[in-house]
């Protein structure tokens, strides 16, 4: 062929691929001599062909295949890539490999799956080929059976998992395929081989002929456990001693032992499927259950019956099952019932195991109580279920129930207790049946030993044998002190027949196990108890206490193998149980000690012993000394010897020396010999009787610690302790008692007998000796470091003064550890060998403590009724059953564990709908636990699980209570009992976030502590799996945290095989964690330290301590372990695991030094632009996403590895937050060293950044935006720009955390994004905010529109991006969003467009909704008087556009742009800036220079006196002003800008920081008292309210409620808010300005703040809520009586419609009304009565008349009636007139109500006429109108004159007062704001005056100031009045006139200063009132006016005046010179000349 050339040229993987079958031929054999070329596994070689391994094995030619097949086969042996082309390769050999004629096909491609399985893919390859099971083509089925029966038969039952195979080997049987059929059997053979009988429940259905087959097949099975015979890769140490027994020729013992443990046991069970049964259940089963007739019962329990045959049963709720079939087994008279009912319970615990367990309490004591039944088919019912139920939970959870049985009286019952308790011991290994279990049960059965019943005592026997058996004598033998010899042989002989369940495993496996380690690794392994071990290692077999040790030279020590080994183990004790030989010894008589005494004696002693003469007594005492340290151990008579030395005169000696020898002595006896109890009894009282001696008693001490030493510390201390108090000497008490505490620490408090002491202690605290008490207290701190608190548990009903003594010394006590024992065991063990038990020892005494307290039991008192009462459907009811639950609890404080019906009962509360229940139900529980402390353990799985699935609850708070209770109970508990069985498992599966999370962090706060944990653990690893994938991130975090915690107990291998079940994308992701995971993996925790300072001789080298621990582990976890564990680790795996740690953990430490030191950032040239071309090119992803996704984290992390430090970058991308916030802190630190590095990597920086953004922790959040603001600083100080690509990147991001819930992050990004105009175009930045306005998120929204408003404001509308007219159609488009904050913002950013750009706004806006475009003129009209600044504004600002459009290089750098940027930016974050030039306060300054621009500045100084003095007095008056007055930042310093300044200083009133607001308000009150700048407020005021309102909420919500708080700050901002108010409403002009809807929020803030019960709690409260009261006042007073009217009707229709509303808030709103009612003749004419009519027609329509009389008080009703009495009053038949606004009158009363109330009025007016002369009536009225104008037209015309302007207002005071109701509305109508208000003022005076109130001259300038006798105003202003023009020195007459008036003000009696000159005649000209300007001003342009204030700076000179109102304040100086005030006066001339 001619084109073969042309494919002999490709490469080899491109033949593999070509369409010619002879090219793809040829390149599989390249292919195939190529794999076996390559010796690295690793090689990237192989990775070319990972794609194409498929089509290897798949190829259409028959030939190519083959060859395919061969070179697939080398790949997957040689790659270690392979195993990712599992899958598709396998599914390729099954499909279509299998199916091939050729048998090589065949057999390759099952070579091809078992290579698979030996690189672990096993799992993978086997879901294939039962894949392939199902498919149609039998030579398939044949094929894939037939590879399946392969691998088990290489690899074994470990590595191929049986139950899916068994699962479909049935329907194999059911094939019309012979072939299939075959095949299937030979399959089941093998199967059987590996798993013998388990295999037949699985198979029991299948043809009887097949089976029948299979049985003759399986017999034929040879009985040796089969072996694995090819092993996985992570297998190869195996397969080397595999190898190497194969050589030796058969298998040496060890082999055999591995082998045995390395096939697993299979259960059958487990291969069985789950069957659901309560489904099943006959749906009347319950109501038959419970019927009369017998036969009913009978078939309910019959379908049971039937059902429970199943022999798996699926998990479920079988609570009310069980509960019936214990009420059956309990009380049904029909005893063959009663069997039904126990076989059917049988049933239920052997189908569902575990999970039955947490019925098995309910159930256990029922049956045991019905043993008392003779009927033998009973009896056995009975005894199969309560075995079954046994196997279902464990001793420990019913042994509470087995021992309340055991006192029963019925023999029967004992009998078969005790029969069933030495068949559950039988079920036990020695670490299930621990000391604290053995002690209660062997305290029982020694009753039934003594019993009178034959068969009570067999039955007692026979479990004590069992016992004896299980845990071995060691263990049992301290129990059985008491039994007599027939009977302990009797017990032996028992033991001797028991055959234990666990058979091999517990006898034979147990010594194996225990023998192997001891043989083949070191010589002293502590074997889980029990006596297997004694007997292969002791000297002796037969129980340790009676071995004959004194003959053999070494004692048999524990069963130690050391002592065998001939170590020469020192001494014969044992721990608590074996106590010495001596302890039989008998006593001597004294005849033989004498004769003993004088073998080993010099006679001369023993003569001189009674001698009369003290120094023979000395000189024998110093013989005997001698004598007995010559001594050797075996030959010393101690009994003898300490006889002698009680011979007379014994303990009565009376020389102190020979008395400190004897003692001496006795503890040398003690010490050198064999020591006997016997011995210590001869002593012990004659030593006790002088501990208490000044001289002798340390000697006695010391003797007591020797014996202590010899005969074990509690038998001595309990004889010593007796001895002492039996005696009356307090000293000796006391001194016994500090001798104790002492020997607890030096000897530990193993086997110390606490109830003893505990009564000794009480009689010592009872004493009358101060002595004794305190060493009692002292013993106490010391037994407290053993016990723990439960110590206390004792003492609570001792004296309060005593429990405060004891409770201190427990304080002492705390967080100390107990020391480690020094002595009592150099005899005990050599080479630590005791450890495990030891340790277990320790744990149990504080339990054992908890075991002795008197516990209640509350069994009766848990009722029917109190049941019924919890399950109530009323909550109150259930309310009350819990509230006694709680009360019986609290009575009782510690329970036994029989709590009734109560589990059940609280189970159904902690998933009660009412939050409140279930948080008291967790409280219950909680107390539960700690009242019934471990016994808690058999509740575990019915009510603690429960409790678990409340942390899933969505409130946090029931969250926490529910841990807290899970913390409680476990904390009895342990966490065995909460980790066995799948319960734990099923929680985790749940997807419920929150229980996830909590229950994660759970485990991984409690598995770190656990040194073993159930294997059900492994349960929870797929849902842990599955947790690492959740939704939620912070369900993802826990699950990470948790993991390195359960792969510490589970192993990583067992974790990696766990990830086999996930999708492959997970398993990868999965699998990586657990690599990361396994580094940071913590070490199991090892035995306590005590055990390692145990190790004395050199048997046992420290460094095999860990491994011992291991041991001990895997001894204490019997069943769960699973041996292939054991043998991994028992030898000397922890060690190894722990030397690695410590290397990995030093290297990154020695590194991580080298490295740090360099820079961080490193310059790439060019870096920045190649990732820009990157990005551009599409080569990497674009920096776009809504939510980070792994990618873009990975390819960040790529760019970032080359110009970024290695450490750092780790910091960078740690999982942990924590190395976040440290990155920052290094990158904060390195900010300014190295700009150009940062400038370089500034994009990757950035990126960075936006990720921590989606971090969910604050404190990573809040240090990113600190960098940011560094970092933008820093930038524009370089003048950098940034790039398209990094703002893209970046902005976007940040935008999104403008509308973070927390205060303190949205103002940094605001501050941020304000320094970011400074580095990137505003209009640029523009579009990016107003991508922001967007967001789902309305905070975003509204942030993001005020921001824009400040750029609008800052740099005028060519910010507005595309144009104005689009930008501006966006934002407006908010006016309508249905957040009130969006809303807001929106409108105030247009009005502030508005203020930019004028009317032309309306146009770009475009149509707009009619509400959305009223809401936006109400809106422009508050800020109406505004407009006047924009021309001067826009003006200023055009130099500055101008710029901003320049190329953006250069824009915004320099110039008044960068001013503008800083401004805005001093604006946003309060930067006050104080001026400290003037050395005056600016009140009292002239600002001419700026006037005129010439330079001098004008300074005046005050007298201090003046000033603080002033400020003194007012301090009391109203509320303290705070002292931190900074000077305000002066307005005219921004010329342009006084408006956006304003706005500024208001935005920060309502600042969260109460400094920041406190300073705003401050400002702003400032600019109130100055009236040449008050008017600058004009047009702000509703912005003002609105702030202040918005304040005081939030100092309600919550400073209020802030405990940190300090409340100070509360009443200094309270009096800032108060004060500044006051001054706002003092002028009367700006009060008006207030619209309707801010005063009603105003009101309705002040009205709350007046009922705020708290702040009557602060110190100053009252005083807050009397300026309150005064503020209102004010309010009602000076705001446009129209809104605030109109604000009040509003307001109370609101309070009354809330529900929520209390009562006083609607009465104070009354009182209000009533006093505004009370004004009304005064303000009529000021009224809009058309609005307030249609206000009062709402009202009515809201509440009619009969909805009005509903209301529980009267007073809403009667305050309606008397506002329209009055109007009616004031406006006679015109009020009808003014009802113009109200569309349809007929919707409320109120045209009715008026015209029946003018009908009213007019009788009682023709009434009135005919009666009185009170002034001209109605008609009289009508009659001399014309006359009346007349009058009033003259009276005005003098008003408005400057001369007679005083005299007008007299008249017109005197005309109004004689016709009241004269209507001056029309006169007043035209005249300006100004001449109104004037003329209201004037009347008021004279008011004041005529009555005699006001003291003041009218003439001065107070008086127009003064309108409320009580406001006191500030210092500046009172000064400003008196200035004295002339500049004469003022006189003290000057002071004491103001002392005067600040009197009269505060209220004091101004009687003694009456004679005083008025203050006129100390000014020199009368300065007219303030306000009054001339009419001609007033009509005047409003905008005019504005301009010329901002130009001439706020001074309101009128042309036509010859002198100022503003002067008399202006010119404040008392001290300044008269030259200087000439000089001021001409300057004032020219401007006003200029003026003119």
């Amino acid at each position: 062929m001619g084109d073969d050339s042309e494919w002999m040229k490709l490469p080899v993987d491109q033949k593999c691929e070509h369409k010619l079958w002879k090219a793809r031929l040829n390149g599989y054999e390249e292919a195939l001599k190529l794999f076996q070329k390559i010796d690295d596994e690793k090689s990237p070689e192989w990775s070319k062909y990972l794609g194409l391994i498929k089509k290897f094995v798949t190829d259409s030619n028959a030939v190519a295949q083959l060859k395919g097949l061969e070179a697939a086969l080398a790949y997957v042996e040689n790659a270690h890539v392979a195993g990712k082309t599992t899958g598709e390769v396998a599914s390729g050999v099954v499909n279509k490999v299998f199916n091939q004629p050729k048998a090589r096909a065949k057999e390759l491609g099952e070579d091809i799956c078992l290579m698979y399985i030996e690189i672990e893919k096993g799992e993978a390859i086997q879901e294939e080929l039962l894949k392939g099971l199902d498919n149609k083509n039998p030579k398939i089925i044949v094929a894939c059976i037939e590879t399946l029966r392969k691998a088990l038969s290489e690899f074994g039952s470990k590595i191929i998992s049986l139950k899916p195979i068994i699962k479909v080997l049935p329907k194999l049987f059911e094939s019309r395929e012979k072939a299939v059929r075959d095949e299937a059997k030979l399959l089941a053979v093998e199967i059987y081989r590996w798993i013998r009988d388990a295999l037949r429940p699985p198979l029991q259905n299948i043809n009887s002929v097949q089976l029948k087959e299979l049985e003759e097949e399986w017999i034929k099975v040879s009985s040796a456990a089969p072996k694995q015979t090819r092993f996985l890769r992570s297998q190869q140490e195996l397969k080397a001693k595999f190898e190497q027994q194969q050589g030796l020729g058969g298998d040496a013992d060890g082999g055999d032992d591995d082998e045995e443990e390395a096939v697993p046991q299979v259960d059958a069970y487990e291969l069985l499927e789950a069957v659901e049964i309560l489904s099943k259940l006959p749906k009347d089963f319950y109501e038959k259950i419970e019927a009369k007739k017998w036969q009913e019962r009978k078939e309910a329990l019959e379908a049971v019956e039937l059902l429970v045959k199943n022999p798996k049963l699926e998990s479920g709720d079988y609570a009310d099952l069980v509960k019936a079939l214990k009420k059956v087994v309990g009380k049904d008279t029909n005893v063959m019932l009663v069997a039904l009912a126990a076989k059917c319970l049988a049933g239920l615990a052997t189908g569902l195991r575990k999970k039955f367990g947490q019925y098995a309490g309910h159930v256990v004591p029922t049956i045991l109580e019905k043993f008392k039944e003779k009927k033998p088919q009973v009896v056995q019912a009975l005894q199969e279920a309560i075995d079954a139920i046994f196997l279902t939970t464990t001793l420990q959870n019913i042994s509470e129930d087995i021992l309340a049985v055991m006192d029963n009286k019925n023999p029967t019952i004992k009998q078969q207790t005790s029969l069933f308790i030495a068949r559950s011991f039988r079920h036990c290994t020695p670490s299930t049946l621990p000391k604290s279990l053995l002690k209660p049960f062997c305290a029982a059965l020694l009753k039934h030993i003594n019993d009178s019943a034959p068969e009570v005592r067999d039955a007692g026997f026979e479990a004590l044998g069992t016992a004896l058996k299980v845990a071995g004598e060691k263990a049992v033998n301290p129990f059985l002190t008491d039994v007599d010899k027939l009977k302990l042989d009797r017990i032996k002989e028992c033991a001797e027949k028991v055959e234990l369940v666990y058979g091999k495993k517990a006898g034979g496996a147990a010594e194996k196990k225990e023998g192997k380690p001891v043989t083949g690794k070191t010589t002293a392994v502590p074997g889980p108890a029990g006596d297997k071990e004694t007997k292969d290692a002791a000297t002796k077999p037969g129980p340790v206490k009676k071995a004959s040790a004194v003959k053999a030279g070494v004692p048999p020590k524990k069963g130690k193998p050391a002592a065998a080994a001939g170590t020469g183990a020192a001494g014969p004790k044992g721990k608590k149980g074996p106590e010495t030989k001596e302890i039989f010894e008998s006593e001597l008589s004294i005849e033989v000690c004498e004769e003993k005494a004088a073998a080993v004696l010099p006679a001369s002693c023993i003569q001189q012993l009674d001698s009369g003469n003290w120094k023979e007594r000395l000189a024998c005492m110093e013989e005997f000394q001698k004598s007995v340290e010559l001594m050797e151990r075996s030959e010393m008579p101690c009994q003898a010897l300490v006889r002698m030395l009680a011979k007379k005169p014994g303990w009565k000696e009376t020389n102190f020396q020979v008395m400190q020898m004897k003692l001496h002595i006795v503890a040398l006896i003690a010490q050198k010999g064999n020591f006997s109890k016997t011995s210590a009894q001869v002593v012990l009282d004659g030593l006790v009787d002088k501990v208490g001696d000044v001289k002798c008693g340390t000697n006695a001490k010391e003797a007591m610690t020797a014996i202590a030493e010899a005969c074990q510390l509690p038998w001595t201390a309990e004889q010593v302790v007796a001895m002492a108090f039996s005696q009356k000497n307090p000293k000796n008490q006391s001194e016994t008692l500090n001798w104790l505490s002492n020997a607890i620490k030096e000897f530990g408090f193993s086997g110390l007998n606490v109830k003893a002491f505990i009564s000794n202690v009480k009689t010592a605290l009872a004493a009358t000796n101060p002595a004794v008490r305190t060493s009692a207290i002292t013993l106490l701190g010391v037994m407290y470091l053993y016990v723990g608190p439960s110590l206390r548990m004792f003492f609570e009903d001792e004296k309060p003064a005593l429990l405060s003594q004891i409770d201190a010394e427990f304080e002492k006590m705390q967080g100390q550890t107990a020391p480690a024992p020094t002595r009592g065991i150099s005899r005990h063990s050599v080479g630590g060998g005791d450890d495990g038990e030891e340790e277990e020892e320790q744990e149990e005494v504080g339990n054992d403590v908890v075991d002795l307290l008197p516990r209640t039991d509350i069994g009766d008192k848990i009722t029917a009724e109190l049941v019924s009462k919890i399950g109530d459907k009323n909550w109150k009811i259930r309310k009350e059953g819990l509230d006694e639950v709680t009360s019986i609890i609290n009575e009782a404080k510690f329970i036994q564990p029989n709590i009734g019906e109560l589990p059940a009962a609280l189970k159904g509360r902690l998933n009660d709908s009412n939050k409140i229940l279930v948080q008291q139900t967790l409280s219950i529980l909680q107390q539960l636990a700690t009242a019934m402390g471990p016994n808690i353990k058999q509740y575990v799985k019915n009510l603690g699980i429960p409790v678990i699935t409340v942390l899933g609850d969505s409130k946090n708070n029931v969250r926490a209570a529910a841990l807290a209770t899970v913390n409680a109970w476990a904390e009895q508990t342990g966490m065995k009992e909460w980790l066995e069985g799948e319960d734990l498992s099923e929680e985790l599966k749940k997807e419920n976030p929150f229980l996830r999370q909590e229950l994660l962090g759970w485990l991984a706060e409690k598995l770190p502590a656990l040194r073993s944990v159930p294997s059900d653990l492994l349960l929870c690893v797929p849902h842990l799996y599955s947790c690492l994938e959740d939704r939620n991130g912070d369900v993802r975090k826990k699950a990470q945290d948790a993991l390195p915690f359960f792969m510490m107990h589970l192993g990583f291998e067992k974790m990696a095989k766990a990830t086999g079940k996930l999708k492959p994308t997970s398993k990868d992701q999965v699998l990586a964690m657990l690599e990361k995971a396994k580094a940071n993996m913590p070490a199991k925790p090892a035995p306590p330290a005590k055990a390692s300072s145990r190790v004395v001789g050199g048997a046992a080298s420290a460094k095999f301590q860990p491994a011992s621990a291991f041991a001990d582990d895997l001894g204490s976890n019997t069943v769960e372990s699973k041996p292939d564990l054991k043998k991994a680790k028992a030898g000397g795996l922890s060690s190894k695991t722990k030397v690695q740690g410590k290397k990995v953990l030093s290297k990154p430490s020695l590194k991580e030094e080298d490295d740090k030191s360099g820079p961080i950032f490193i310059i790439v040239p060019n870096g920045k632009e190649q990732r820009m071309r990157e990005e551009k090119a599409l080569k990497v992803l674009k920096w776009n996403f809504t939510t980070p996704r792994d990618e873009y984290i990975e390819q960040l992390k790529t760019q970032m590895s080359t110009c970024v430090a290695k450490w750092l970058q780790d910091e960078m991308f740690h999982a942990d937050f924590q190395h976040h916030n440290k990155a920052l802190t290094v990158m904060i630190e390195h900010l300014e060293s190295e700009k150009d590095g940062v400038i370089s990597c500034l994009d990757l920086i950035l990126k960075w950044l936006t990720l921590r953004f989606f971090d969910t922790n604050t404190s990573v959040l809040m240090k990113a935006l600190e960098y940011l603001k560094l970092l933008f600083n820093l930038l524009s100080q370089e003048e950098y720009h940034l790039t398209e690509n990094e703002a893209s990147s970046f902005i976007p991001y940040l935008i999104l955390k403008v509308g973070e819930p927390k205060d303190v992050i949205r103002k940094d990004v605001r501050a941020i994004l304000n320094r970011m105009c400074l580095i990137y175009p505003a209009s640029k930045m523009f579009l990016f905010i107003m991508e922001g306005t967007k967001s789902k998120n309305s905070k975003q929204r509204a942030e993001c529109l005020e921001e824009l408003g400040c750029l609008v404001e800052s740099y005028g509308m060519n910010v507005c991006q595309p144009t104005p007219g689009k930008a501006l159609k966006e934002m407006a488009t908010h006016i309508g969003d249905r957040d009130n904050t969006v809303r807001n913002a929106a409108l105030n950013t247009i009005v502030t467009v508005y203020n930019v750009h004028g009317d032309q706004v309306f146009k770009l806006i475009g149509n707009l909704s009619e509400k959305d475009m009223s809401m936006l003129e109400e809106r422009i009209k508050r800020s109406a008087k505004r407009p006047s600044s924009a021309p001067v504004r826009q003006a200023e600002e055009k130099p500055q556009r101008t710029q901003n459009i320049s190329a953006h290089a250069s824009m915004m750098r320099k110039g008044q742009a960068e001013d503008m940027s800083s401004k805005l930016n001093q604006n946003r974050n309060m930067g006050s800036h104080s001026e400290t030039t003037h050395t005056v306060p600016r009140e009292f300054q002239l600002d001419l220079d700026e006037i005129e621009n010439d330079n001098g500045t004008v300074r005046c100084e005050m007298p201090a006196l003046v000033q603080h003095k002033l400020d003194d007095i007012f301090e009391p008056v109203l509320i303290p002003e705070p002292k931190i007055r900074a000077v305000s930042p002066h307005f005219d310093d921004m010329h342009s800008n006084t408006a956006s300044t304003i706005n500024f200083v208001i935005s920060q009133v309502a600042s969260g920081d109460i400094n920041t607001s406190i300073q705003a308000l401050t400002q702003i009150d400032e600019v109130l008292k100055q009236e040449d700048k008050a008017e600058a407020m004009s047009g702000h005021i509703d912005q003002f309210l609105i702030a202040t309102f918005m304040q005081l909420r939030l100092i309600y919500n919550t400073h209020m409620a802030d405990e940190k708080l300090d409340k100070d700050e509360i009443v200094r901002l309270y009096s800032c808010i108060i004060g500044s108010m006051i001054t706002l409403f003092q002028i009367e002009s700006l009060a008006r300005e207030a619209s309707t809807g801010v005063l009603k929020d105003l009101m309705h803030g002040l009205i709350t703040l007046m009922l705020d019960s708290r702040v009557e709690d602060l110190e100053e409260g009252e005083q807050v809520i009397r300026s309150v009261n005064l503020l209102v006042v004010k309010v009602l007073e000076k705001s446009d009586q129209t809104n605030i009217l109109s604000a009040l009707l509003v307001l109370l229709q609101d309070s009354l419609l809330a529900t929520a509303s209390s009562p006083k808030f609607s009465e104070l709103v009354m009182k209000c009304l009533w006093r505004m009612v009370r004004l009304l003749p005064e303000t009529i004419n000021g009224i809009n009565l058309d609005r307030i009519l249609l206000d009062i027609h709402i009202f009515m329509k809201v509440f009619p008349k009969e909805k009005l009389k509903q209301c529980k008080s009267e007073f809403p009703i009667r305050t309606l009636k008397t506002l329209l009495h009055t109007l009616c009053k004031l406006k006679g038949p015109k009020i009808l007139d003014h009802l113009t606004m109200i569309d349809n009158k007929n919707e409320s009363e109120l045209e009715a109500h008026l015209c029946r109330l003018m009908k009213h009025t007019m009788e009682q007016t023709g009434k009135a006429d005919t009666d009185t002369e009170k002034g001209a009536s109605h008609i009289e009225e009508k009659a001399s109108k014309a006359k009346v104008n007349d009058i009033l037209a003259e009276i005005f015309k003098k008003i408005g004159s400057k001369e007679n302007t005083k005299e007008g207002l007299a008249e017109l005071y005197e005309y109004k007062k004689k016709y009241s109701d004269v209507d001056i509305e029309p006169f007043l109508k035209n005249s300006s704001q100004f001449f109104q208000s004037y003329v209201e003022r004037g009347l008021r005076l004279i008011e004041t005056e005529r009555e005699g109130k006001g003291r003041i001259a009218t003439s001065t300038g107070i008086s127009s100031q003064m309108e409320g006798t009580c406001i006191p105003l500030s210092t500046h202003t009172v000064s400003s009045s008196i200035g004295n023009t002339n500049g004469e020195e003022v006189g003290p007459s000057v002071y004491l006139e103001r002392l005067k008036i600040l009197r009269q003000r505060c209220g004091l009696d101004n009687a003694k200063q009456e004679d005083r000159p008025p203050l006129t005649s100390l000014l020199s000209k009368p300065a007219l009132p303030t306000v009054a300007s001339s009419t001609d001003m007033l009509h005047s342009k409003l905008s005019q006016l504005r301009e010329s204030r901002e130009q001439y700076q706020h001074l309101d000179l009128d042309s036509n005046q010859t002198h100022s109102s503003g002067i008399g304040t202006t010119l404040a100086s008392p001290s300044s010179a008269a030259a200087n005030i000439d000089d001021l006066k001409k300057r004032l001339e020219r401007i006003k000349s200029s003026r003119k």
